[in-house]
């Protein structure tokens, strides 16, 4: 009896257990890669993602940030026009075809540089706005500073091969949310499919686009020490996935692997909205103010990125804040909350005060206030 006991409490177990199994994640050609969520940056896979590598094409993702961002500080405009330099006309690698002596705009020149890749592209934009390629690579790593990308150098606006230029899965991915959160509208132009310039029709070698709806950029890029790379996006429903893959083994690769990755993310996880900013989670009393009880919440839209089974088991344990004295101003720190899955914390939060509430007139102010000081040493003597 007790073994058929132990038997049916092993297959309970078990299958409790197995609901939160999935898959491990697919095995792909690339030496370094990273897999996450853009909002709550929830790393779903990763290898080797701290791996410095040559960038590539891949570069073009900051070159495209920064020309948007000096367009946003009104130092360049879209229909601004670009001489077209001997230099930017020679350079090699892919290219948008731009003539040597034309003058282009810059919007022209942003769809050469994302859609069509062009190094030429890249090379004008990098000119007009720093007066070299150099120079100009200089203002990329003030902005890989300021966006904390701690593995990153620039040497060129294009990614042709140079030992200096280099940096890792986990910057290109800061990189890439930086530029979809900041510039949107530049952004779209990741998703454009083809674009003619010169009467010459080129396709974005993003061939994802053609695949998948919800695939809308980001950037391949490949020379010979780089290999295959690619950085790939996809946002279905209020979920957006990042994927990076550097060195993989073909160009049919960078692409299985990329869509490997976006499609393992969105099968077993999902990012939901947990609490909304300022949403009541817990309530706190109140001595000495013109109010008795003061909600609290969180100062922000909290989001997790977990599977199925995990949201299914997740709890929100909110620690007690006995009472607080007036005044109190909004957003002041009063409280936290623990989620929990399965009796593990997995993140805790601040909960602040929703409102502001003042004290009371001077005498009742004065007798509440000793009142809670009572009770507080009471309280505390009582928790010890």
């Amino acid at each position: 009896m007790k073994l058929i006991y132990l038997f049916w409490l092993f297959i309970i177990s078990l299958n409790s257990y197995s609901q939160a199994l999935i898959p491990n994640p697919p095995q792909l050609s690339a030496t370094s890669y990273l897999l996450l969520d853009a909002k709550t940056l929830k790393v779903i896979s990763e290898d080797n993602s701290s791996q410095s590598t040559g960038l590539a094409s891949i570069t073009k993702i900051m070159t495209a940030y920064v020309v948007a961002d000096q367009i946003n500080k009104g130092f360049l405009r879209n229909d601004s026009l670009v001489k077209i330099s001997e230099k930017c006309w020679r350079t090699e690698g892919s290219r948008m075809f731009v003539k040597e002596g034309t003058e282009v705009t810059v919007e022209d020149l942003m769809l050469g540089v994302i859609v069509q890749s062009g190094n030429d592209a890249s090379c004008a934009l990098a000119e007009h706005i720093a007066g070299s390629e150099y120079d100009f690579s200089i203002l990329m790593n003030e902005y890989a500073k300021e966006m904390k990308l701690e593995e990153t150098n620039f040497m060129n606006p294009t990614g042709l091969p140079d030992v200096n230029h280099y940096s890792t899965a986990q910057d290109i991915a800061k990189l890439s949310i930086r530029l979809v959160e900041d510039y949107p509208e530049t952004y779209k132009i990741f998703s454009q499919k083809e674009f003619t310039y010169n009467e010459i029709r080129q396709l974005n070698r993003n061939s994802l686009l053609w695949q998948d709806d919800s695939i809308d950029g980001i950037k391949t890029g490949h020379t010979s020490s780089s290999g295959y790379c690619m950085v790939s996006s996809a946002k279905r429903g209020d979920m957006r996935l990042i994927a990076v893959t550097l060195n993989s083994a073909s160009e049919k690769a960078r692409l299985r692997d990329n869509r490997r990755l976006l499609d393992y993310g969105f099968r077993y996880y999902s990012t939901k909205k947990i609490l909304s900013k300022y949403e009541t989670v817990s309530s706190v009393d109140v001595w000495a103010g013109s109010e008795d009880i003061l909600n609290l919440g969180p100062s922000e839209d909290i989001y997790l990125t977990l599977t199925k089974p995990e949201f299914n088991s997740l709890e929100l344990i909110a620690s007690k804040n006995l009472g607080v004295k007036a005044p109190i101003n909004k957003d002041d720190v009063l409280d936290s909350l623990d989620f929990v899955i399965d009796g593990k914390t997995l993140k805790s939060i601040d909960l602040v005060a929703v409102k502001k509430i003042d004290s009371k007139g001077f005498l009742s102010s004065t007798f509440e206030a000793i009142g809670f000081y009572i009770y507080s040493f009471f309280m505390q003597d009582e928790v010890n």
